[in-house]
């Protein structure tokens, strides 16, 4: 399990959370949503310090994780965040892990 993020993502979080230098982003898994991996659920972002990160990745000074308590949502997968120009907003993409169980 990784996370990747991309620069234009990183870009507006740091625009649309006013997140910076030295600032927390959690990833997690939320009820309701657009369906992603598994009916009913979905990922959710909030600014949040880490207490038992399950797996962490630092772009641009931001730490960016998922808590333990989360990442059975994200078991055999990678966590890719993009940006979406389209659409004007962050997108999740679940990638097979390699190292998938």
């Amino acid at each position: 399990m990784d996370i990747t993020i991309t620069r234009p993502a990183v870009k507006w979080m740091k625009e649309e959370l006013n997140v910076e230098s030295g600032d927390s982003v959690r990833f997690y898994v939320r009820y309701g949503g657009s369906p992603q991996l598994y009916p009913g659920f979905s990922m959710g972002i909030a600014l949040d310090k880490p207490e038992k990160p399950a797996v962490t990745t630092e772009e641009e000074g931001l730490t960016f994780y998922v808590e333990d308590t989360d990442s059975w949502y994200l078991r055999a997968h990678n966590l890719h965040v993009s940006f979406s120009r389209k659409h004007d907003t962050i997108v999740f993409e679940y990638n097979e892990s390699s190292d998938a169980e």
